[in-house]
C-alpha cells in the first residue's frame, strides 16, 4: 500500500524540546505526521521497528543508547536529521558527511532547509544514505569534540518551561545539596535562577577555564560577571557581582586567583 502522508519519529530525552520541535514541524512540514516519541535511543529502535516512519529526528546526546547508535541500527530504512547542541564539531562532521543535522535551539529558517531537502528526497523516491562508515566517523570526531569543546548550553527546567541558558550569559553555578543553582541574565538582563540536576564537578570540566574559575569547593563563577574582590578574615575573600547583591565566597585554596586584584 502506498503511503500518502510522510511520517517521522522525535528522539529527544527532554520532553520539552520534543514538543518543541513537533510543534516547529508542523508549520515547516504541515502535511508530516509525528507517528512516535522517543525518550531515549532504545525506545527510538523499538519504536521505529513498530511505526517505520520516513524520517527520524535523533539527539545525539541521549542516555543509555545514544542517537548515533539509534541511527545505526536503522540504517537506510529511514532518512536520518540529528538534533545537537555541540554545533562546532558536530557542523564539521555532519558536513564531512552529508548527514542532515540541526543545532538547538533550533532555528526556524534552518529547519526548512532540511525540511525542503527531505521532501525532496522523498517526492523523487531517493534511498536513504548508506550512512555506516560515516555515522562510524561521526561517532569518533563527536567523541573528540565534546571531551575537547566548552559547554555552550545548560538546559534549565524553570517552571513549566525547559531553558536553554547560554553558558555565556551565567553569572555564577553554585552546589545546592544534590542540585547546582545556575544563577543568569534573563529576559531584558534580570538576574535569573534555576536549579538542576547535574552536579557542579561534572559542569566544571565543560566550562571554558579562561571565562570561568572555581573559587570555592562550591562556587563556580563567571569571570566576566565580577564586579570587585574584597579580603576577608583568615585568607579569604568576598566577590561582588555586576548588577547583583549576592556575594560569592572565596576560599582560602583559590584565593590565589585574585592576588593581583
Amino acid at each position: 500500500m502506498t503511503r500518502t502522508q510522510p511520517t517521522a519519529m522525535i528522539a529527544d530525552d527532554e520532553p520539552l524540546l520534543r514538543e518543541a520541535l513537533a510543534r516547529q514541524l508542523a508549520r515547516a512540514w504541515p502535511e508530516l505526521g509525528i507517528v512516535a516519541e522517543a525518550r531515549n535511543g532504545r525506545e527510538a529502535i523499538r519504536l521505529f521497528e513498530a511505526r517505520r516512519p520516513d524520517v527520524c529526528f535523533l539527539d545525539v546526546h541521549m542516555p543509555g543508547v545514544s542517537g548515533v547508535e539509534a541511527a545505526h541500527a536503522i540504517g537506510r530504512r529511514a532518512h536520518l536529521v540529528f538534533v545537537t547542541a555541540y554545533d562546532q564539531y558536530a557542523v564539521q562532521a555532519f558536513a564531512e558527511g552529508v548527514l542532515d543535522y540541526l543545532v538547538k535551539p533550533v532555528e526556524e529558517p534552518r529547519l526548512r532547509e532540511t525540511v525542503a531537502r527531505l521532501r525532496e528526497r522523498l517526492q523523487s523516491a531517493q534511498p536513504a544514505l548508506n550512512t555506516e562508515a560515516l555515522l562510524q566517523q561521526l561517532a569518533e570526531q563527536l567523541q573528540r569534540g565534546v571531551q575537547n569543546a566548552p559547554l555552550k548550553w545548560i538546559r534549565a527546567q524553570v517552571g513549566q518551561t525547559l531553558r536553554l541558558i547560554p553558558v555565556d550569559e551565567i553569572d555564577y553555578l553554585r552546589s545546592d545539596a544534590k542540585y547546582t543553582r545556575v544563577a543568569w541574565r534573563g529576559d531584558a538582563g534580570q538576574p535569573a535562577e534555576a536549579l538542576i540536576s547535574s552536579a557542579l564537578k561534572d559542569l566544571v570540566a565543560q566550562l571554558d577555564p579562561g571565562q570561568f574559575a572555581q573559587v570555592h569547593r562550591s562556587v563556580v563563577v563567571n569571570l566576566r560577571a565580577i564586579s570587585h574582590v574584597t579580603r576577608g578574615d583568615n585568607d579569604t575573600a568576598g566577590i561582588h557581582l555586576k548588577g547583583r547583591d549576592e556575594v560569592l565566597p572565596v576560599s582560602r585554596s583559590y584565593l590565589h586567583l585574585f592576588r593581583q586584584m
